[in-house]
């Protein structure tokens, strides 16, 4: 199969599919979606393709807190860098090896920032020190 541009809604739902089909049976972050947080992916799914079309195609699909589920998840497990290295690592070579153009390159590079911020988000919050204060 030859590669797509990634501009359209049904572009946006094969990077989503694609991607999460790769998290579904990863040994190291696989077990963090269906045995932690207990993903329901007929729920998921559409969720995540309102939040990647939002970033992507700008057409304001996703209405909702995207970090919150994390919160809950990182409750129950402890979320680090290796998780989202790992989440990132799936996810860029989703699109290397689905999409073409700058709009891929675009989204890996959001991507990026996501992950990275997250993690850090999530560091902080584990810190002793924040609950002290």
């Amino acid at each position: 199969m030859s590669k797509i541009p990634l501009d359209s809604p049904e572009a946006v739902r094969f990077l989503v599919d694609s991607f999460y089909e790769k998290v579904q049976v990863d040994p190291f972050i696989g077990p963090i979606f269906t045995d932690v947080a207990q993903v329901d992916w007929s729920h998921h799914l559409p969720k995540m393709y309102a939040f990647w079309e939002s970033l992507i195609l700008g057409n304001n699909a996703y209405n909702g807190h995207p970090f919150r589920p994390h919160l809950i998840v990182n409750q129950k497990h402890t979320l680090t860098i290796d998780h989202f290295e790992r989440w990132l690592q799936l996810f860029t070579a989703t699109l290397s090896e689905k999409f073409t153009g700058e709009m891929a390159e675009q989204v890996r590079q959001r991507a990026t920032q996501i992950a990275l911020v997250w993690n850090n988000k999530l560091e902080y919050i584990n810190n002793d020190s924040f609950m002290e204060s």
